[in-house]
């Protein structure tokens, strides 16, 4: 059954716990779980029996994904009837199933009483922050991590990160640093050599891995690609590197011929034929930027093209942007849906100096404040919150990297807008991050870029 309010009283109305499945289209994992598991004859007959089966697709909810995914995709999670979870993993093996499946049957049966007591306990927890550090101290904590001998963040696997990397650009830019380019070029050089990027098809792959860059897991989605078409694109102009260029020559042609949406937009994956509002936006943005990058004006006027045709089909006045329409269910925006086309419209206005993009991007701006903020936190919620909500989708999030980039949308808008409630909601939600920065290593990137978009000092 798919995500609703129907499976979850049905689980309700049968006394049965529910075993949420969350899959993405380009998951191989996930394929070869519902080739073996999902088709063993006692699994089967036990998940009938006992269970109410939910299938979730990440990309079509990330909202969902974000609360209850396990480590990893196939997430396997096992939630009561009123959605809160019990516990699951990720892949589970055909002969590990079985006992898996009647060990959480005798669970609900037998320790109700002991699984409320934990759920009650966990949710009276609350995360605690420390004190928000001094800019200078972030950026070295964030370079902390920087892998000299074979470029990127971390160890493994190892994740293409561009936050950091547009830092590095920013701070190169500003002082001419050699640590902030040998940073920049030590990584994009070491990405593009090693196994992340696919020489025969064009395109990078979601991750390696080894530190190396070797040992790819072999999807190729569009968010990867638009964030390292548009550094690559930023560094071969910052760095006045022609090698930088050909690279993001080559990720615009992948995007434009192996992702293009049918109709409109550019496609998720590869293997996933829906349009997304957050991950179109941003290839469009990336594509601006590297149509001025390779001045090439046909790029810039598709990028914009494509933009226009999923904001005409995904905004509804009154409603606001849809994160998906599969013809059969209109997801409603995210956070970070919003962000990516504010960014985006802000970005095709500079292109083409038309005041109704500026319009669009406030009249987004305004959607944002009346159906995402909260007074609590002094932040935006990563969804709006409707009665009747299931499990863990009624406890209000506020997402670290989504409201960093928000920051960066409402100070942009303040720069042309007449409402002087922008730039407070910019500064809010900065004061709001500011804490919890510290504790996102290389992701605390995106707060530093934020608040240099506000003006502060780095």
């Amino acid at each position: 059954m798919p995500w609703n309010t129907d499976a979850f009283a049905r689980a309700a109305r049968e006394r049965k716990p529910v075993l949420l499945s969350i899959t993405a289209s380009w998951c191989r994992a996930c394929h070869e779980m519902d080739r073996t598991t999902y088709a063993s004859p006692p699994v089967v007959a036990l998940v009938q029996d006992a269970f109410v089966p939910v299938r979730v697709d990440t990309d079509r909810r990330p909202d969902i994904n974000e609360r209850y995914n396990l480590g990893g995709w196939p997430t396997t999670a096992f939630l009561t009837a009123s959605g809160d979870l019990l516990g699951g993993g990720t892949f589970v093996t055909a002969d590990q199933m079985p006992g898996i499946l009647q060990r959480v049957i005798d669970a609900v049966r037998t320790r109700d009483g002991e699984i409320r007591q934990a759920q009650a306990e966990a949710t009276s927890r609350d995360a605690t922050a420390g004190d928000p550090p001094a800019l200078d101290t972030l950026i070295d904590l964030i370079f902390s991590t920087f892998d000299d001998e074979h470029g990127g963040f971390g160890v493994a696997p190892k994740f293409p990160l561009t936050a950091p990397l547009h830092l590095a650009l920013a701070l190169y830019a500003d002082h001419a640093d050699s640590w902030s380019r040998h940073i920049v070029e030590r990584t994009l050089d070491a990405m593009h050599a090693g196994g992340l990027y696919d020489r025969l098809n064009g395109g990078f792959y979601r991750y390696a891995t080894t530190r190396e860059w070797q040992l790819p897991h072999v999807e190729k989605l569009l968010d990867t690609n638009a964030a390292l078409l548009r550094v690559y694109a930023e560094a071969a102009h910052v760095l006045s590197e022609d090698e930088y260029r050909r690279v993001a020559s080559d990720l615009a042609g992948y995007i434009r011929h192996h992702l293009a949406g049918e109709s409109r937009g550019y496609r998720g994956s590869e293997s996933d034929s829906l349009v997304y509002s957050d991950t179109s936006a941003a290839a469009s943005a990336a594509l601006l930027v590297a149509s001025r990058t390779l001045g090439d004006d046909d790029l810039a006027r598709e990028a914009v093209e494509q933009l226009e045709r999923v904001l005409l089909a995904s905004y509804r006045p009154g409603r606001g942007i849809a994160h998906c329409d599969d013809g059969s269910l209109r997801v409603p925006g995210l956070l970070a849906d919003y962000v990516a086309m504010i960014h985006a419209i802000l970005d095709a206005h500079e292109a083409a100096e038309s005041e109704p993009y500026t319009m669009m991007a406030e009249e987004l701006a305004h959607f944002v404040v009346s159906s995402l903020w909260d007074e609590r936190s002094g932040a935006c919620d990563d969804r709006a919150h409707e009665n009747g909500e299931i499990g863990l989708l009624r406890d209000r999030r506020t997402p670290f990297v989504a409201n960093c980039e928000a920051v960066r949308a409402f100070a942009r808008v303040a720069r042309f807008s007449t409402d002087g409630d922008f730039r407070t909601r910019a500064e809010a939600t900065a004061r709001a991050m500011a804490p919890l920065a510290a504790g996102y290593g290389p992701l605390a990137a995106h707060y530093v870029l934020a608040m240099r978009e506000l003006g502060s000092p780095s």
